[in-house]
């Protein structure tokens, strides 16, 4: 019994009140080490409910920062000690496995927010925990949770974290490092962000708020279409279309943004969605070697007929075109596209042209031709 309580520690346990803090300190270290025999083991967690009855809130904070990580914490005593005050409360709550799912989500229920935010920095949050804490008022215990790796967060529980609180800076920040974010909840905290834009320029600058609106527009509908690829899954283009339309978001001047990039499969998805009809039929139709189907299906979605020519000339080039997967590609597509609607349909107003260039235009310059050699 070498690593074992003797009769005059237990004693000492039991009585001595002159040093209590030391006391518990010792005890909490022979039953995190384990290696007490069963009787022993059972002597020193009543020593243990004893200590935490009665003891001074230094004391029990001892206990639990000495066996805030060990197995052999008992389950009682850790959630005595979890629903403790906060300064004894919170090591057990990060740390301990000895706690339940059922053993969180009671405290997460009960609103206390150090504790929220404690839970959500575990090493491992289960679905089930997670989903509670993602209910609360508690944005920094959310922020934490997003950004914690051990989480188990699925597409659902994000999209629930952003939709409540995406426009929290620390939520949004935590949500845009997380690795393979949902469309959807990218694309809204491209909104929240290019929102703040808008805010930012209306307090420095006199712009009339007409320009600044034209300025967060093209912003956010360039950004909204780069954030796929167009070669990703027509299923995920389905997803954020629907999103797109919910949030009213989904324009005429994005939906040709995304044509005249490539993006077949989000355009599709938003000729379905807004007409009302199948993908399927919609693809049938926008890829009608005739006249009839395509226009057929423009006037069924109720989109501005003074955008109907660049769509038309769009979808030729479409059809003529592909993306040949080589550097720039998207970019030589789109110089594509501009150059037909500007050759080809003169007949669209200067105004409605400089509109359209205006969210179309892209930032990003193509790399300029290496000089030919002198004599060639």
């Amino acid at each position: 019994m070498s690593d074992g309580l003797s009769q005059q520690e237990v004693s000492a346990l039991l009585n001595d009140v002159s040093a209590p803090e030391a006391a518990a300190g010792r005890l909490g270290a022979k039953v995190a080490a384990g290696t007490l025999t069963e009787a022993e083991r059972q002597v020193a967690e009543q020593v243990l409910r004893a200590m935490m009855a009665g003891a001074a809130v230094q004391v029990r904070k001892v206990l639990s920062d000495t066996l805030k990580d060990s197995p052999f914490l008992p389950h009682d005593i850790a959630v005595a000690l979890a629903n403790d005050v906060e300064s004894v409360a919170l090591p057990v709550l990060q740390f301990s496995k000895v706690l339940s799912d059922e053993d969180l989500i009671a405290i997460v229920r009960s609103g206390a927010p150090a504790k929220q935010v404690a839970i959500a920095g575990r090493a491992a949050v289960s679905q089930a925990v997670a989903g509670e804490l993602i209910q609360t008022d508690n944005n920094l215990a959310v922020a934490t949770l997003i950004g914690n790796a051990g989480a188990a967060l699925d597409d659902t529980l994000i999209e629930q974290a952003a939709n409540r609180f995406g426009s929290d800076e620390r939520v949004s920040q935590q949500l845009s490092q997380r690795p393979n974010l949902p469309l959807s909840v990218a694309e809204r905290l491209v909104h929240f962000t290019v929102e703040s834009l808008r805010a930012y320029i209306g307090r420095r600058t006199d712009m009339p708020e007409s320009v600044i609106t034209q300025i967060v527009l093209k912003t956010r509908e360039q950004v909204t279409v780069d954030l796929r690829s167009a070669h990703f899954p027509a299923e995920e283009a389905i997803e954020l279309v629907q999103h797109l339309h919910a949030a009213k978001r989904l324009t005429p001047s994005l939906i040709l943004r995304a044509l005249c990039v490539g993006d077949i499969s989000l355009f599709e998805a938003a000729m379905s969605q807004l007409a009302g009809i199948a993908v399927h039929n919609a693809r049938l139709l926008i890829h009608d070697a005739g006249q009839l189907g395509f226009k057929s299906l423009y006037d069924r979605t109720g989109m501005p007929q003074n955008y109907f020519p660049a769509f038309r000339v769009a979808t030729q080039v479409a059809h003529e075109t592909a993306l040949d997967g080589g550097q720039y590609d998207r970019e030589r597509y789109r110089r594509t596209m501009i150059e037909r609607i500007l050759t080809q349909f003169e007949e669209m107003g200067t105004e409605d042209l400089d509109y359209l260039l205006i969210r179309l235009e892209d930032p990003t310059p193509m790399p300029a031709k290496p000089a030919e050699p002198l004599g060639a």
